[in-house]
């Protein structure tokens, strides 16, 4: 391979194999990608209804950003326990205990008399959710034809369009009531949860079970852990824009649902249609790198602006966001010796922290300080990142290559495999 240490061009990107068959797929694929959009709309669903919240359960920002909060929270430590469930039970009854989790959870948190119950019921939400979506992903990237690359672009198209479509599906529910999107999330859920049943065969079992420390021992993988911090920081910023904006805009439900659909729908076409093109020119770690750069100047200049800028800068964070989301996700899998569905439990037990940390502390920053500064913070901490992805850059690309033969026959037998 051609792929230098500092992530140059593309024919020697570890990651760029595959991508065009991510259209032929079978059903189980589909079933499992179209659930997993209904489960990405349901982190961006409270965006454009969380100052209608906030009025309609007397409660302060800091207090309904807690929502966010406890669904990231659980939805880290559940990490751990994803592995472990799945490779005893199997790939389908783990997706389907998930799917069931949010359909209950998304139900009562539509019943809240309480912001405390809202925010405990989400938390259950947030445990379903990580069942499910770590899952989800072992099931698509080990059932999708066209190999990795062509399912981790799918499971983004997934993101994107759910991250899309939640704020445009909370607006329009949302403006009747608040308490609708959750009851719409449940039905949908639902849905997805019959589709699982029809579609999905019942997947295999491992030969080998999954322990809880093991996604802990997987971060002792230098690749993987400098992957994981870099997304560390990074989901910081990412979750300042989605869950501090909507307070920072101040709009009725349909407009701020406007905004983030907008939003979503250049996070989705930059993931799935720019992010593989970029990274074929320049190479994942350039680009990676780059666009936290532009996605720190970007916040900065959202926290800084006028009205009609921060719309503006909050829409083009999508862009940044979405490729990100890509090249994350694709390292995460990549570098690590580990199997693919332990990475990615492990990378993702320490970048939900931050997505749990930053919906809390930014309104709380705003108290101490002004409305500028949690955007100062969030541009800091995407730097923060940049600087991580460049000082580890050997770690993240050498062990990469060198892993590429042995992840590609591992699609080909991975324990969820249909």
């Amino acid at each position: 391979m051609s792929h230098s240490s500092t992530g140059g061009p593309a024919e020697g990107d570890p990651f760029d194999a595959g991508a065009g068959s991510i259209l032929r797929q079978p059903k189980a694929v589909w079933a499992t990608a179209g659930a997993s959009v209904v489960a990405f709309m349901g982190i961006g669903l409270v965006d454009p209804i969380l100052p209608s919240i906030a009025q309609g359960l007397k409660a302060t920002q800091s207090q309904v950003s807690l929502l966010f909060t406890s669904y990231f929270l659980i939805t880290a430590v559940a990490m751990l326990v994803t592995g472990f469930v799945s490779s005893r039970i199997g790939g389908k009854k783990t997706l389907l205990v998930g799917l069931a989790l949010v359909v209950i959870f998304a139900g009562l948190s539509g019943t809240s008399d309480t912001v405390g119950q809202l925010v405990g019921f989400r938390a259950g939400w947030g445990l379903g959710n990580a069942l499910f979506v770590s899952t989800a992903l072992a099931v698509i990237v080990g059932a999708a034809a066209g190999g990795s690359a062509a399912a981790i672009l799918l499971y983004e198209s997934a993101l994107g369009l759910g991250m899309a479509c939640g704020p445009l599906v909370g607006a329009l529910l949302g403006n009747a009531s608040w308490r609708y999107p959750f009851f719409g999330t449940a039905a949908l859920m639902a849905i997805g949860f019959i589709c699982i049943t029809l579609f999905l065969k019942e997947q295999p079992r491992p030969a080998r079970k999954t322990s809880v420390l093991d996604p802990l021992k997987a971060l002792g993988h230098g690749g993987l852990a400098s992957a994981a911090v870099s997304a560390f920081f990074y989901n910081y910023t990412f979750f300042t824009v989605l869950a501090f904006t909507p307070f920072v805009l101040d709009m009725t439900p349909y407009k701020s649902g406007g905004v983030f659909f907008a939003w979503g729908v250049l996070l989705a076409l930059f993931s799935v249609l720019v992010a593989p093109r970029m990274q074929a020119r320049f190479g994942s770690l350039k680009v990676v790198g780059g666009s936290l750069v532009l996605l720190a100047v970007d916040v900065l200049v959202l926290g800084y602006g006028n009205h009609t800028t921060a719309i503006v800068c909050t829409i083009l964070s999508g862009a940044f966001i979405g490729v990100n989301n890509t090249v994350y996700t694709e390292l995460a899998l990549g570098v690590s010796d580990a199997p693919r569905p332990v990475a990615s439990a492990g990378y993702n037990f320490v970048r939900w922290f931050a997505a749990a940390a930053a919906p809390y502390l930014a309104p709380k920053i705003e108290e101490w300080t002004d409305i500028h500064i949690p955007f100062v913070v969030a541009a800091v901490t995407a730097l923060l990142g940049a600087v991580v992805v460049w000082v580890r850059r050997n770690a993240l690309t050498h062990e990469a290559e060198e892993l590429e033969p042995r992840h590609a026959t591992e699609d080909g037998v991975t324990v969820f495999a249909n």
